[in-house]
């Protein structure tokens, strides 16, 4: 097989045939690998809508679709419930300080205290304890933003400074 375009070109024409046939080969590698892809897909599909028709199809996908609107709907509302959450435990007593201390002379052991209890925002009350021979003497005084309108003795003032720095020590406790 001589051919005149080939023979100018000086091509051997068996160099073209031996070409031909490893493209066929390696087409055939191809189609068998395409064809080993395509049987495992449809097991895959056959196995995803196994029992299903396309009515069963879309009644999976509808109940789906609600799952995720009551999730969504579950979610608003537990955002909510979480923001009031938070606004109510900010009126709740969160810092608390004692100091402890002699109130009069002669008393030993430290029976005296002064606690302060105080909200989010340094509102509360601050609580003194007077232990003497006598009896014990009971006031309480109230802290309006970490203040009060009412003289406070250095004890009280001692505690509400402590109940006030209470969060800023927490932190520093965390972080380390």
């Amino acid at each position: 097989m001589n051919s005149k375009i080939l023979s100018k070109i000086g091509i051997d024409p068996a160099y073209i045939l031996i070409i031909l046939l490893i493209l066929i080969v390696i087409l055939f590698v191809l189609l068998f690998y395409v064809m080993a892809n395509m049987k495992q897909r449809n097991k895959e599909i056959s196995i995803l809508l196994n029992g299903t028709s396309g009515a069963d199809l879309e009644d999976i996908i509808m109940k789906r679709f609600a799952e995720m609107d009551a999730v969504k709907n579950n979610s608003r509302r537990l955002t909510k419930e979480h923001k009031e959450i938070q606004e109510y435990l900010g009126n709740c007593i969160s810092k608390v300080a004692l100091v402890k201390y002699d109130a009069f002379e002669g008393m030993g052991g430290s029976l005296s205290f002064a606690l302060a209890l105080l909200d989010s925002d340094n509102n509360g009350v601050v609580l003194n304890c007077m232990h003497s021979r006598e009896g014990c003497f009971n006031y309480a005084k109230e802290i309006i933003k970490g203040e009060s309108y009412v003289a406070l003795s250095e004890e009280e003032k001692e505690a509400i400074e402590r109940a006030k720095t209470l969060d800023e020590e927490i932190s520093e406790i965390i972080e380390s």
